[in-house]
């Protein structure tokens, strides 16, 4: 019988509003929220104390209407940089215990225990312990979830916040996790919700009783994963901390059929392989901080340009305006040759889930282009590049006409 195993989800409480607090200590048991530019009509809220919060402040949600819940909330703008230094300190207590630490997100995380359990009494003793050092060492406050599998433990760290641990086992999962509501459940988006709610599935509970073959043929295979899920069976392993190999860079470059003189022609290869080089680090779920292009003549010799952004991306229209600015800094259309070739790469990469890149979008138009791209993703990997393409490479497409799908090599069909 194989061992059962010692899971923790840990998840730093109001992370980006308690950094700023330490920064502050003035502003410690403050209504605050850490915002985009309260001068954008757009910007939001992009994370909240947890005084904010009992005022029903919610992340996301536009600045006045915090504003109006909230009269004496007090904004403070993003510290990026400090976010990233205060979870790597928290990422620097939690392999203390294991090397099987896998993040979720800059302030979340699992780890698995189970072989640390000689040292210690048992995986609530090593929460509290982490708790207490987060608290003393870090000075931020932690709520942990101690299980069997990772999906019960997140639910577990949701269950008590601020500063709690909350253990499920298999003696008080059915009680404590099947009387939630399915949504809660990590896995189960709108969409699924709406099609478990029409077969009368409105719990967790509910859905460990759930007929497989009546599910699967609502949902597919994804239907075993969500029962199993349910009745705490998993199989899946926490990666190792250091096991994440990221690539130096990632980049397109194309020549071109013949040469090109004007901005416009530029923008519209710029775009074609921002896309190319957007979707694949959207792939592997990777950001990146800097800009490069590439220019070579019609004589053949070439130079390499690059900037760095202020915030990590991986959409392509981030990455097509810095490179035409980069660019227009560095060629001058009356002076210099014809070009030949170009080329876009981003480097400096770093995993979405473990940079500030989730509290980069500041306003609605972000998150909703975003989606779009995302969106996008998914139809060119089914129907190929040429299902889809933005106004500047159709207006230009006797230069984009050569970029087929053998090009882009992540819509390959």
């Amino acid at each position: 019988m194989s061992e059962k195993k010692v899971i923790l989800h840990i998840d730093a409480n109001n992370f980006y509003a308690s950094v700023e607090a330490c920064l502050n200590p003035d502003l410690k048991g403050k209504a605050i929220a850490v915002s985009g530019d309260p001068e954008k009509r757009h910007g939001i809220i992009l994370a909240k104390s947890e005084l904010a919060k009992k005022y029903g402040v919610t992340t996301g949600e536009v600045i006045w209407q915090a504003q109006r819940k909230c009269p004496n909330l007090i904004l403070v703008p993003p510290h990026h940089n400090e976010y990233v230094k205060f979870s790597k300190r928290l990422f620097d207590v939690y392999t203390q215990y294991t090397d099987r630490v896998e993040p979720f997100s800059i302030d979340e995380c699992w780890l698995d225990v189970t072989h640390s359990l000689k040292l210690f009494k048992s995986g609530e003793a090593i929460a509290e312990e982490i708790r207490r050092r987060a608290k003393e060492e870090i000075g931020v406050s932690v709520s942990i979830g101690v299980s069997f599998t990772k999906i019960f433990s997140k639910l577990g760290s949701d269950m008590k916040k601020p500063d709690a641990t909350t253990v499920i086992n298999e003696d008080n999962y059915k009680t404590l996790v099947w009387k939630l509501p399915v949504r809660d459940m990590m896995g189960i988006g709108g969409s699924t919700e709406e099609t478990l709610k029409k077969l009368n599935v409105t719990t967790i509970g509910g859905l460990a009783h759930t007929n497989r073959d009546l599910l699967k043929s609502h949902i597919g295979i994804l239907a075993d994963k969500l029962i199993d899920a349910a009745l705490g069976i998993e199989d899946e392993e926490i990666r190792y901390y250091y096991d994440n190999r990221i690539p130096e860079s990632i980049g397109h470059s194309t020549t071109l059929p013949l040469d090109i003189s004007t901005l416009g022609e530029v923008e519209a290869i710029f775009t074609a392989l921002a896309e190319m080089v957007a979707t694949r680090m959207r792939r592997h779920s990777l950001v990146g901080n800097s800009v490069s292009i590439w220019i070579k003549y019609n004589n053949m010799k070439s130079i390499t340009r690059q900037s760095t952004l202020l915030i990590p991306t991986s959409t392509s229209s981030d990455i097509v305006n810095e490179a035409i600015k980069i660019f227009s800094a560095n060629y001058d259309f009356s002076k210099d040759l014809p070009i030949r070739a170009l080329g876009v790469a981003m480097s400096k990469l770093t995993n979405e889930n473990e940079s500030v890149y989730q509290m980069s979008i500041f306003d609605e138009k972000d998150v909703k282009s975003e989606k779009l791209e995302k969106t996008v993703d998914t139809l060119r990997a089914k129907y190929g590049y040429d299902i889809m393409k933005k106004a500047s490479s159709m207006k230009y497409d006797n230069i984009c006409r050569d970029l087929k799908d053998s090009d882009f090599v992540p819509f390959k069909k």
